[in-house]
């Protein structure tokens, strides 16, 4: 399984390369399934995994003059601040039994899981319905919606220290709404945002458990080589087509964790 687990890793790098997001979503069922870390410890190696992966690919994107810093730096405050708060003080405050409903005992595992099976579940539907998108580039001063900027940046934060997944699928759209930035610029932005929220947040949780360097930095290392696959192939494969095909596999993937956890549990005993 291990084997496996470290082809899957270059598989996340490779779907961050092709689609540029997306692949960090399958790091904690990779972490969990494959790996056999626990739930709660898989979230917080996902943030090391996904912030190393998405700085790698941010530098040719800034290189390329699609990164916004002024942005990066707005969004990614508020975003920071609340990922490494709910890793630091939240997750470990959460007691390791929640009652049981209906005859199912509800840990803080099982709870995790679940809520990034949701996660799973609605980044697929974005990948399935999107659309070529058509680039406007608007002439004059930038205007930042401050207010949502602030907020959307908080909440995708907490999502991102609950469930250790980088965000970009909800990131991507605020930019573009909220900064009005051009969508290949948004993707850009939205890797370094990920890349500062995803590694600081993975600071929080260093006092409060043993981390399994080796595994995290083998399965790093590989998804990162994984990148500059994904980032040749794309130059050869219509991403659009592709960016469907895989939000039908995490739509697979998020309806297998949700059955597994609920009528399976015994599966994933760490």
């Amino acid at each position: 399984m291990e084997i496996i687990g470290y082809l899957a890793s270059i598989f996340i790098g490779i779907s961050l390369g092709l689609i540029g997001g997306g692949g960090s979503i399958l790091t904690v069922p990779v972490l969990v399934y494959l790996f056999h870390v626990d739930p709660v410890q898989a979230t917080a190696y996902s943030l090391f995994i996904v912030g190393a992966s998405s700085l790698i690919g941010a530098w040719p994107k800034y290189k390329q003059g699609f990164v916004h810093l002024k942005t990066a730096i707005i969004f990614g405050i508020p975003s920071i601040i609340s990922v490494y708060a709910t890793r630091k003080f939240l997750v470990p405050a959460i007691p390791s039994s929640l009652g049981e409903y209906g005859g199912l005992i509800v840990t803080k595992s099982l709870m995790m899981m679940l809520l990034f099976a949701i996660l799973m579940i609605a980044a697929s539907f974005s990948m399935i319905r999107s659309k070529t998108s058509k680039e406007t580039v608007t002439e004059g001063e930038q205007k930042f919606n401050y207010p949502l900027i602030l907020i959307e940046g908080a909440l995708v934060g907490l999502l991102t220290g609950l469930v250790g997944a980088g965000g970009g699928f909800l990131i991507i759209p605020a930019l573009v709404m909220l900064s009005k930035l051009p969508m290949k610029q948004a993707v850009g932005t939205s890797l370094l945002i990920i890349a500062a929220k995803s590694l600081i947040g993975f600071t929080g949780d260093l006092g409060n458990s043993t981390i399994n360097w080796s595994l995290l930095l083998s399965v790093s290392s590989l998804a990162i080589a994984g990148i500059f696959i994904g980032d040749k192939l794309s130059k050869h494969i219509d991403g659009n087509q592709l960016k469907k095909g895989f939000g039908w596999f995490v739509l697979v993937m998020g309806l297998y964790v949700i059955v597994q956890q609920l009528f399976f549990p015994i599966a994933s005993a760490h």
